[in-house]
């Protein structure tokens, strides 16, 4: 093993800062800026200057001309937008943008999706860095991001030559403040305490800004700070798990196929001529895994800007931007749950089954099940994630001789360890599981032995303390250099700007994994563990282990039960001299150099007395990777090892790719707009890793593959947009991505006479192993949809709706992408929903504002269940409500609402006749003041 590290990650709630939540919210004594903004919000050929004055509506009318002035398809939202709306994290303010869904985690959002692509294939950058992340992929974890130290956002839909590839579904332009974005001194400050609904617990948040200029020197300072404790309840059956775990069982264990086979014919009619043809056995499912899990997260996060600029005049700008962030991430889980899938079980009574439901899948499905031997467990769970985020920029304006110069050198880093642990007790005993309405249900079976899973306490023996800990680091450096010429040519009129430029990326990410497992007994083990049960621990009741009360105490018939705290294991587990030890087998470095090369032009002229701008160019990547990984090998004495050193493997590839973006204003405020280009997203860092990890549930290897190409899309998009007066807008569009190249999992080869062993230690069977990598699909996939946008204010209508206003989106997307089923079920890629809309009523006088958002994202796959059983989460909306009073020209007192309406999370498994998940996460009231001098 190479690294040594003993954990010693764990974070508390403090006293104090309890104290200081309940001090926010009751008092509301401090304050948050409606801030004005001055956002950089970027043409195709220069930075446009915008100010907000504190207004939702105003903002509104920013992000419009923003998008009026770009030559492309784009999108923005700007400080005031962001900072009005009960936001979360920045994820949760894009979610409000067209085309824009988020993927959320426990309640709080997390990712970002445009247009409802997968959120690897958008390319997100931060003051035109791109942004580093502590994921293992590409995409971005928006949570660690706090939306107050943004200034703006900008959403490309259809790149130009000039900017940065990577984003297939577009890219996410974030900026941060500056100090000669304010023509006076400006110092905001903000707290305010939130309130969770199932928790019951009280988070404060504070946020401030300081910027000032000194004659040609200028200095912003920004801080933002806040705490978040969710609680969620769910009431989950995992997935569909098909009888092969049973029937291609062979040697002692021959039994369990033999029973499962006669079981199916007797009760089903189903028989099984060849129990080893998977495409039979993986088509008659049953209940996998019926668990009841209480989830506490506790959330510390903090992030800081910091901006020093020297603007001598109107041709000589220099920046140095700075941007620092703590992400600290706890959650407790704490499970009761039924394996019915155990290695030592089988199927006793199929007291009920569907065979209609799935049958164009050919799939049965086993609805109500006694079996042989249920593996029951208690788990508890503790997950603890620490990510430090850093980026440093150094940014150049410079006009001279006529030219345009720009210039930029900057670094982005994250950095993430996770320590996750998981104590498992168990009971091997027959029991009878069953579907229901939210998903699954344990009861005790007619087999004389079943037990009780819920109050058998001295049933269940200790199992293991499993212990992971993991490290990524991931570095990111860029420099840049853009030539701008404006041109007043007599002999070709038409052609307004040049632009070229070079941008060189040195991309490095790192990643060391490893776990240490106290294990329980063996045969004829007779130490401590071999008599050690769940009733030899401190129990606690689960209602008491999360604040709030009774487990899912929306339901009157909700089980209760008693089990391990986290602490109490950490305590007693992890004894003097526990560490953890990198494993080989779990370490990979990527390193990826990029050389960009563009050129492209700006051409503006009239066509039939309507004025036209078009903008042209080409840019050419060459791409270079060198991954590490260390690799088995078979030592003299037949034991497998791992080389002393990382083995490293190259590879590269060369793109152009080419753009085109055109406006045409066929009358005064109303523009048609078009767009066309070809772009890549580069295969996530750890698909191309020389790396293998091990699946033993499900008999495979999972090999990185250094060889992967970038996916590919050819894109256009054709959009007519109409702007009526200040703050209008309607709009729509359609538009179509050809993709190729798509990564996908597949076969790639057997390792066989493997030997498996079980949890306690003895030897599961000799099997065959598969060998699995991603590899770039053949074939052409389309997706094509329409976006529609509605923004105006009321008194368009009539002036006594002055005030009033809608902000509304909507898109509609069609597909031909299909997921990774190995059964040849239609699915389509995980994350991509049919249809999203957000709509938004506002009102606002010199005193008073008020908004509500409903935001809706229709169902969607999750994930493929072992490769086999796509897995739907289910549509979801949510009403959020945000209210405002001008106590006095600085001082804004705030009400803010987060899911209103309390609504629950549901997913299913390939058809909502089979749910697979249930969970609650609460409504959240928030209460602040806000403050601008």
């Amino acid at each position: 093993m190479r690294v040594h590290k003993k954990n010693t990650i764990h974070t508390n709630r403090s006293q104090l800062s309890d104290a200081i939540a309940r001090i926010v919210f009751g008092a509301t004594l401090a304050t948050l800026a409606t801030m004005s903004l001055q956002g950089m919000a970027q043409s195709s050929d220069q930075l446009e200057e915008v100010v907000v004055t504190g207004s939702y509506a105003k903002s509104l009318e920013k992000a419009i001309d923003i998008k009026r002035n770009a030559i492309g398809f784009s999108d923005s939202i700007v400080a005031t937008d962001i900072a009005d709306f009960p936001e979360q994290n920045l994820a949760e303010a894009l979610q409000r943008m067209p085309g824009v869904t988020i993927e959320r985690n426990k309640g709080l959002g997390s990712k970002v999706n445009v247009r409802s692509l997968p959120s690897e294939f958008t390319h997100v950058s931060i003051n035109n860095l791109s942004t580093a992340s502590g994921s293992g992929g590409r995409d971005v974890e928006f949570d660690i991001f706090a939306s107050e130290i943004i200034q703006s956002v900008t959403v490309k839909k259809s790149p130009t030559a000039a900017d940065e590839e990577g984003g297939i579904a577009g890219s996410v332009l974030i900026s941060t403040a500056r100090p000669f974005d304010y023509s006076d001194a400006k110092f905001v400050v903000s707290a305010e305490g939130a309130h969770n609904s199932i928790s019951e617990e009280i988070d404060p948040k504070i946020s401030m800004l300081a910027s000032d200029t000194f004659g040609d020197f200028g200095a912003l300072v920004s801080f933002s700070m806040a705490e978040r404790t969710n609680r969620t309840d769910s009431n989950s059956g995992i997935n569909f798990r098909p009888v092969s775990r049973w029937t291609e069982k062979t040697g002692s264990s021959k039994w369990q196929a033999d029973q499962t086979v006669a079981v199916l014919e007797r009760d089903t009619g189903v028989v099984i001529s060849d129990r080893f043809n998977k495409d039979i056995t993986n088509r008659v499912v049953f209940h996998d895994k019926i668990g009841d899990r209480a989830y506490l997260n506790e959330q510390d996060k903090w992030g800081a800007t910091a901006a020093f600029q020297y603007q001598p005049g109107s041709t000589f700008s220099l920046a140095f931007d700075a941007m620092l962030g703590g992400y600290d991430n706890t959650e407790d889980e704490y499970d009761a749950a039924a394996y019915t899938a155990s290695s030592i079980s089988a199927l006793e009574t199929v007291h009920a089954y569907d065979k209609t439901t799935l049958a164009k899948h050919g799939i049965i499905v086993l609805t109500d099940v006694s079996y042989a031997a249920t593996q029951h467990e208690f788990l508890s769970k503790e997950n603890v994630h620490e990510t430090d985020f850093t980026q440093y920029s150094l940014d150049m304006d410079w006009e001279i001789g006529g030219w345009l110069i720009e210039g930029l050198a900057g670094y982005s880093g994250a950095e993430k360890t996770s320590d996750t642990s998981n104590l498992k007790h168990v009971a091997f005993a027959p029991s009878r599981s069953r579907y229901t309405n939210n998903g699954g249900e344990t009861l005790v079976s007619a087999n004389p032995n079943s037990i009780d899973m819920y109050n058998s306490p001295e049933k269940y023996l200790f199992d293991s303390y499993e212990v992971n800990l993991e490290e990524i680091q991931d570095d990111k450096y860029a420099a840049q250099l853009d030539f701008i010429k404006p041109l007043e040519l007599n002999f070709l009129s038409a052609l307004d700007q040049v632009q070229f430029g070079a941008r060189y990326t040195d991309k490095s990410k790192e990643r060391n994994r490893g776990n240490t497992n106290v294990r329980g007994p063996k045969a004829g083990d007779t130490s401590w563990r071999n008599v050690r049960t769940l009733q030899d621990s401190e129990l606690t009741p689960v209602s008491d282990l999360v604040p709030g009360g009774s487990y899912l105490s929306q339901s009157s018939n909700s089980p209760q039960w008693s089990q391990v705290s986290n602490s109490y294991a950490r305590d007693t587990f992890r004894y003097d001299g526990f560490k953890v030890d990198f494993a080989d087998s779990e370490y990979y470095r990527v390193d990826e150099e990029v050389v960009s090369l563009y050129a492209m032009a700006d051409f503006k002229f009239d066509l039939a007395a309507m004025p036209v701008m078009v903008n042209a160019g080409v840019r050419s990547v060459d791409t270079s990777v060198l991954s590490f990984g260390y690799h088995q090998i078979q030592n003299a004495n037949g034991s497998t090892g791992y080389t002393p050193t990382p083995i490293s493997k190259e590879g590269s590839y060369t793109d152009v790719l080419p753009s085109l973006n055109m406006n045409m204003e066929l009358r005064d405020g109303l523009v048609l707009r078009a767009a066309a280009s070809e772009t890549l997203i580069r295969p996530a860092l750890g698909d191309i890793a020389y790396k293998r990890t091990v699946s033993l549930n499900d008999f495979k290897y999972r090999d990185g593959n250094p060889n992967l190409k970038p996916t590919y899309a050819d894109q256009w998009e054709l959009g007519l947009e109409w702007y009526v007066g200040e703050g209008a807008l309607f709009a729509a569009s359609y538009f179509e991505k050809k993709i190729e190249g798509v990564v996908r999992e597949s076969l790639t080869g057997v390792v066989k006479d493997v030997t498996k062993y079980n949890a306690n230690g003895t030897v599961d069977g000799v099997y065959d192993f598969e060998i699995y990598q991603k590899v770039n699909a053949e074939g052409d996939y389309d997706v094509s949809g329409v976006e529609l946008i509605a923004q105006f204010p009321l008194n368009m209508l009539h002036e006594s709706l002055d005030g009033f206003g809608i902000n509304a989106n909507y898109t509609m997307l069609d597909n031909s992408l299909t997921g990774e089923s190995d059964l040849d079920i239609p699915a389509p890629p995980e994350g991509l929903a049919d249809e999203t809309y957000n709509l938004t009523f506002y009102y606002e006088n010199e005193k008073f504002e008020a908004r509500v958002s409903y935001n809706y994202k229709d169902k969607y796959v999750e994930y493929i269940a072992s490769d086999m059983y796509p897995v739907y989460r289910e549509a979801y909306g949510q009403t959020d409500l945000s209210l405002g009073y001008q106590v006095t020209d600085a001082i804004k007192v705030v009400l803010e609402g987060i899911n209103m309406t309390d609504e629950e999370t549901s997913a299913y498994t390939i058809d909502p006749s089979f749910p697979s998940m249930y969970e609650f996460s609460g409504r959240r009231i928030s209460l602040g003041v806000r403050a601008d001098f």
